[in-house]
């Protein structure tokens, strides 16, 4: 993965608008976060492959951390804490954002094709 660069991944946004897409969307704090600090509360969400459509995205953000707005037409997907990108498949749209430790916090991804 790469470090984001927002003019591709807007222009690959851009390109995707109103078409049936497949998305996986994934936030984690840590499920076992509670066992080495007691003070921390574990938080976690997935969804994979639900069929989304979108008619405005964009990414906003000046790094190293991004978010990304998909306006639908019942309601909004809405991704923050992006850091990292996969520009190596055009047919995929990989976003995450990892912690200091390399730890995946947040992803994003969207495909014409279930994943």
């Amino acid at each position: 993965m790469q470090v984001i660069h927002k003019e591709e991944v807007q222009h690959r946004i851009d390109s995707w608008q109103d078409q049936d897409l497949y998305v996986h969307l994934e936030m984690t704090m840590g499920a076992y976060a509670a066992h080495f600090d007691s003070n921390k509360q574990p938080a976690a969400n997935f969804l994979t492959n639900a069929v989304v459509r979108y008619s405005h995205g964009t990414i906003a953000g000046d790094g190293p951390f991004y978010r990304v707005g998909l306006k639908m037409d019942h309601g909004w997907i809405y991704t923050e804490g992006l850091t990292e990108w996969d520009e190596t498949d055009a047919d995929q749209l990989i976003l995450a954002g990892h912690d200091a430790q390399g730890k995946l916090v947040v992803s994003l991804q969207l495909s014409r094709e279930p994943f």
